[in-house]
């Protein structure tokens, strides 16, 4: 059997990265890139805490795209160790369980909370984020019984989704109840992503925010406001017409379509802004959305979102993006502008109780609140990994949303 795994070569990484300039197809040729599909070795369950799982579906995220085309900032590279199976969107079917794991049997299906916390770690003092269940802030990433990662798909003792199976500690497995199907629970993962991010910045009631990005975790943000039943206004700026289609699917007001520079009087009118002119440089923007969500990492869109906030409004930036130049943070001064880092899931405040946010995720999809499955436009066997990241690389010709593995 075979997984698609990352292994840092510094030869084949300068290769990439000069080669990567004339074609995308340099950060996968498995002669020439760190990206290798190979044999696939299963691993050994750690010890009698963890479980196996068959993977039916582990799809292709933002991170593992900017992992591939060379992106990430090295600051991430201690959490990682090589060789790695890429993947941490995972469902699928638990066929072995080690002695000491109770509530899950052979057969169920699962998705798995891929964060490698202190108590995956087998840490018996965990860290005080750990303590105050902030899982993704876990100080320890790097120490315990496995390798350093910050996320299964990261590790190399735990595999990743893009191989035939996985081995995972008992706090990380999500039995999915019939209500939840696996094109579902793929996107438990993302979708939980946005729901932390939601969570930790509340829309008040009246409030207009504004979501920054067409991929799934725009469209999961969108849809994680709705479900949440936080009375505000969206709206969602998005690339192409799929994507604005999408967005409307899950609940946003308005959308409003990337246009060159031709969006900015568009997108004001809709969140009561007022469009100035400086001397030179973009416009500015008078006025603008209560909180900002921005679900694409790149330079253009965190200026924009810097742009587009309100004064004394605030920003939410979800994922885990690279080094970026150019960015104009004159308004975070002059506008007294709050900025929120987010990434990942942990525990949230939801009805009075805590819950992890994994938990909350498949309540949601349970309850019927929401429907994740039409974000899946395309699903690939695990040895057309090249034609799978060229649908992502390409998502506006392709109308790609999320892409999946089958492995």
């Amino acid at each position: 059997m075979k997984a698609i795994q990352f292994n840092f070569s510094k030869s084949r990484y300068i290769f990439s990265k000069v080669a990567g300039r004339i074609t995308t197809k340099a950060y996968w040729d498995p002669r020439f890139s760190c990206l290798q599909y190979t044999d696939h070795h299963q691993k050994k369950l750690p010890n009698e805490d963890w479980v196996r799982v068959k993977v039916k579906y582990s799809g292709i995220c933002g991170s593992d795209l900017n992992l591939i085309f060379l992106k990430d900032s090295p600051a991430t590279s201690p959490y990682v160790s090589f060789p790695f199976t890429i993947g941490h969107e995972i469902v699928g079917t638990v066929t072995e369980i080690g002695g000491n794991v109770k509530g899950v049997q052979k057969g169920q299906r699962v998705a798995v909370d891929p964060i490698l916390s202190c108590e995956v770690r087998g840490i018996e003092e965990p860290c005080r984020p750990c303590q105050e269940q902030n899982y993704s802030l876990c100080e320890r990433k790097t120490e315990g019984t496995i390798s350093p990662g910050l996320l299964t798909g990261a590790c190399r003792d735990t595999s990743g989704g893009w191989s035939p199976c996985i081995v995972a500690h008992k706090s990380q497995i999500f039995t999915l109840p019939d209500e939840v199907d696996d094109l579902n629970g793929v996107l438990v993962e993302p979708f939980s992503c946005a729901i932390h991010s939601v969570m930790r910045s509340q829309p008040k009631k009246g409030d207009t925010v504004l979501v920054i990005g067409g991929g799934v975790l725009g469209l999961c943000t969108v849809a994680a406001i709705r479900a949440l039943d936080l009375p505000c206004k969206i709206v969602s700026m998005v690339k192409y017409g799929f994507q604005g289609e999408l967005a409307t699917y899950y609940g946003a007001d308005e959308v409003v379509y990337l246009s060159g520079s031709g969006y900015d009087n568009a997108l004001a009118q809709v969140i009561d802004a007022t469009v100035l002119s400086p001397l030179f440089g973009p416009n500015v923007i008078e006025g603008g959305a209560d909180i900002v969500f921005e679900c694409v990492g790149r330079k253009q869109s965190i200026n924009d979102a810097l742009r587009f906030t309100r004064n004394g409004g605030r920003i939410v930036l979800l994922g885990l993006a690279g080094i970026m130049d150019g960015i104009d943070w004159t308004t975070v001064w002059l506008n007294e502008l709050e900025i929120k880092g987010t990434f990942a899931y942990s525990t949230e405040a939801y009805q009075g109780k805590q819950i992890r946010t994994f938990a909350l995720a498949i309540q949601l999809i349970k309850e019927g609140k929401v429907n994740l499955s039409p974000m899946i436009t395309h699903r690939f066997q695990l040895e057309k990994y090249q034609e799978a990241l060229k649908a992502v690389a390409s998502k506006g010709k392709k109308d790609a949303v999320k892409v999946v593995f089958e492995p």
